[in-house]
């Protein structure tokens, strides 16, 4: 599909864009499940903006699972205010959202629910029952498969079949990495709840992508490094969310970094996982700016690009960081004990 396609289908069409992780793309098969004639893009909290240069020809607009970048917040929502004015805006996300951010009719947000399952329930009407399925895949994907309605959801299902699918299409999805035109191929059998293992090449992509997790997490063994309270590895050359997980576990560390260096943009992509009560989020948001990066996510799975000169001094101050938190929470859990 082209960019040209908007001006052919007009404003009798609908554009989705979203996040193209496992969350971002079980919300986006669900929202083409419900506006069936969507274009369907991928995009980022950082690439947003730009990417909603395409929305000018089109009548309905959906954004799924894409958090609201803490420096892009004004401009963004004025931009989404615009569009607003001339098509139907739904804006759909988990994510925490910068204090001064503003809460328009078109904004759906809820912290404790992933993107998927919140798709499905702001679109709801327009779905079958059964796409709760591909919620419940998005769910597992991000961690969020405990919520009253997923767990509700479950008992409509054998939760072994479910996981099985699940987990096949979350490995393929990660290992297909920044490939978006699979990616988008998977979207429209996902939007008709074609079980993942009858979706062309997907069972490959997910077996391809078991055997290279196996080889890194070996690889995380060997090479992970620790301060005080982070494990982190730098150039994996795998998967940054995995190695994160495994630098955790094997620096024995409450939290976990990978660290992928950026040749074209001098910069490191990093991902972290924590393990513990840290607040990543709200960390990161806080700590990057003062390197010259950004970041943020979710308490325990959250992201950051920074500068490679300020890579080290970053590192240092965000280890410090977390040990200060640590702190703080067990003074107040004495004082409540008090």
């Amino acid at each position: 599909m082209t960019r040209s396609s908007k001006h052919e289908n007009g404003r009798n069409s609908s554009l989705i864009l979203t996040h193209g992780d496992s969350d971002g793309v079980c919300s986006g098969a669900i929202a083409k499940s419900a506006y069936p004639d969507a274009d369907v893009y991928f995009t980022s909290p950082i690439g947003v903006v730009d990417e909603l240069d395409l929305a000018e020809e089109y009548r309905n607009v959906i954004i799924c699972d894409i958090a609201v970048d803490e420096s892009k917040c004004s401009k963004l929502f004025r931009r989404l205010e615009e569009i607003a004015e001339n098509a139907n805006l739904t804006y759909i996300d988990h994510h925490p959202l910068p204090k001064k951010c503003v809460h328009p009719e078109w904004l759906h947000h809820d912290l404790t629910v992933c993107s998927s399952e919140l798709t499905y329930k702001v679109l709801e009407d327009r779905l079958s029952r059964d796409m709760r399925r591909v919620a419940i895949y998005g769910a597992i994907g991000d961690y969020y498969d405990n919520s009253p309605s997923v767990k509700e959801w479950l008992l409509d299902w054998d939760k072994r079949s479910l996981f099985f699918q699940a987990g096949t299409l979350i490995q393929a999805l990660i290992y297909a990495g920044r490939n978006y035109d699979f990616k988008r191929k998977m979207v429209l059998p996902l939007s008709h709840d074609k079980i993942p293992t009858e979706i062309p090449n997907l069972l490959r992509y997910a077996k391809e992508g078991a055997e290279l997790e196996e080889k890194l997490r070996i690889h995380v063994k060997k090479e992970v490094r620790t301060l005080r309270n982070l494990a982190y590895v730098v150039d994996p050359h795998g998967y940054m969310s995995k190695s994160a997980i495994y630098a955790a576990s094997y620096g024995q560390k409450d939290v976990g970094l990978s660290a992928e260096f950026r040749h074209k943009r001098n910069v490191y992509d990093l991902s972290f996982r924590s393990r513990d009560t840290v607040d990543l989020n709200m960390l990161l948001r806080r700590i990057a700016p003062q390197f010259g990066g950004s970041g943020g996510g979710h308490a325990a799975a959250a992201g950051a690009r920074i500068p490679k000169g300020s890579f080290d001094d970053f590192l240092h101050a965000f280890d410090r960081a977390i040990g200060e938190e640590k702190s703080k929470g067990k003074v107040e859990k004495n004082g409540e004990k008090e």
